[in-house]
């Protein structure tokens, strides 16, 4: 009972009483205090549940890429082949290449990614990382005259022996007597042919005939033996490429006949005993 309450009648003070206690039961309605709507940083005030709710940062596309929401917090995520800048939100592209990236031979970056390519001579394999060698010289039979050997990266033209490369791809014949590559003695004559040469004997005239030049016998009018024979005989080599297409002209001669009425006759009189040439 309060203090003053003794000091009423009694009716006034059972009153009292009532109103205190019924004061008691029935407080006034008041605002909540400011504490309970304050809330840390990342979260809001939610009047409906009276407490504080986590505000969904990425609604408002603070991340450049991908953003992931955290209790009071947000994280921004980059895409492969980028990475988070200095300012946490930004993506900005990854060099793969000076990263070790798993190209063989060479390696170019591109926004976002990176792309494997091989040197001349390779090509990429189906893994987009690895190189293979390609053997040109299964793709054509023409890419050298003679043989085409294949190499790492590359491929390169051989010649028979008695043959040089000429440029690249093609074979040229070395002329040994010209060069000086021969055996030849003093006595003999170096004939060249293509992929060699041959060493004949200077002096091809059989009697009656004379030699009147290195490969010009005569024989004298003079002399009763060559009546009935040729009157000269001129000695040549040439040389004939195997493989080649026929009919095909191998070589042409002409006579001029010094006495009028004289009979010219041409024969192939050795080296032809299965009839593999004729004179037309």
């Amino acid at each position: 009972m309060l203090p003053f309450a003794s000091c009423l009648p009694g009716s006034l003070q059972l009153w009292a009483l009532l109103l205190l206690l019924l004061g008691t039961a029935y407080p006034q309605d008041s605002e909540e205090p400011d504490s309970y709507t304050e809330c840390t940083d990342g979260y809001e005030w939610d009047p409906d549940s009276q407490h504080c709710r986590d505000i969904d940062e990425c609604r408002y596309r603070y991340c450049q890429h991908r953003c992931v929401n955290l209790p009071g917090s947000f994280r921004c995520q980059c895409e492969p082949g980028f990475q988070l800048g200095p300012n946490n939100r930004s993506c900005v592209d990854v060099n793969e290449c000076d990263m070790g990236a798993p190209c063989e031979q060479r390696c170019f970056n591109s926004y976002g990614t990176f792309l494997c390519r091989c040197n001349q001579g390779y090509e990429l394999h189906r893994d987009g990382f690895s190189c293979s060698d390609i053997d040109e010289c299964s793709y054509s039979s023409y890419l050298c005259q003679y043989r085409c050997v294949n190499e790492p990266g590359r491929f390169s033209c051989h010649c028979p022996q008695g043959y040089q490369l000429l440029a690249t791809r093609l074979c040229q014949d070395i002329d040994e007597c010209e060069s000086g590559a021969h055996q030849c003695s003093e006595a003999q004559t170096c004939v060249n042919f293509h992929g060699g040469y041959r060493c004949v004997d200077t002096n091809r005239c059989v009697e009656p005939y004379i030699q009147v030049s290195d490969n010009r016998c005569l024989c004298p009018a003079s002399n009763p033996l060559c009546r009935e024979q040729p009157s000269s005989i001129v000695h040549r080599y040439m040389s004939i490429t195997s493989e080649r297409s026929v009919p095909a002209d191998v070589f042409q001669i002409q006579a001029t006949s010094v006495y009028p009425g004289a009979y010219n006759a041409f024969q192939i009189r050795a080296g032809n005993s299965q009839g593999d040439f004729y004179i037309r």
